[in-house]
């Protein structure tokens, strides 16, 4: 007992997200997938079904299976909690839910043929994101370089590349959110 009272909750927007997402798999896989169509993947829908707006910010708290989800939270919960700690909680959801509306706009308008799924465009941005809190002000940190030219780069050349599954352009999108965030961030410290 005395450990449980040890345990600390440090990261309230970061845990609570992992946790939902958790939660969202075991719901998808309970009713065969229908709960992720429905709530936790963005697709073309009918603009006056009201659950085409939660699929908005929805989508990415849904995965496809296990290892899509230990893929998006292993680096969810690695980079997210120093991130809350420094920007604080109110400020992290709300790159949060910007970067999960962009992305879930992006896939509903130009992509109608296919359904996009899962945090990889969050963590993305919060990639981005980190690698933009590390440098001072006026100055561009050159892990922020290195990070595009890696992470951004080979999304480019993935999605030239390869036909597949994996969503390049929301990985794009959500690096795109993670710097223009992160230069607002540090104009607001």
């Amino acid at each position: 007992m005395k450990l449980l009272k040890k345990i600390q909750y440090n990261s309230p927007v970061i845990l609570t997200f992992a946790l939902l997402s958790l939660a969202i798999l075991f719901l998808g896989y309970y009713t065969g997938g229908y709960s992720t169509r429905l709530c936790f993947s963005v697709y073309r829908s009918s603009l006056t079904d009201p659950f085409t707006y939660i699929r908005f910010f929805g989508h990415v708290l849904g995965h496809a299976d296990y290892s899509h989800y230990i893929g998006n939270m292993t680096l969810l919960l690695v980079l997210g909690p120093p991130l809350e700690e420094r920007y604080g909680s109110k400020r992290l959801l709300q790159t949060i839910l910007a970067t999960a509306l962009v992305s879930g706009l992006v896939q509903f308008f130009f992509f109608p043929g296919t359904a996009l799924l899962g945090a990889s465009g969050i963590v993305f941005m919060l990639i981005i994101l980190s690698s933009l809190s590390g440098g001072s002000r006026g100055r561009i940190p050159l892990t922020l370089i290195l990070v595009c030219i890696i992470y951004i780069g080979g999304e480019i050349a993935d999605g030239l590349l390869y036909a597949d599954n994996i969503s390049q352009l929301t990985h794009i999108i959500g690096g795109t959110c993670g710097g223009v965030f992160g230069l607002r961030l540090r104009g607001n410290r």
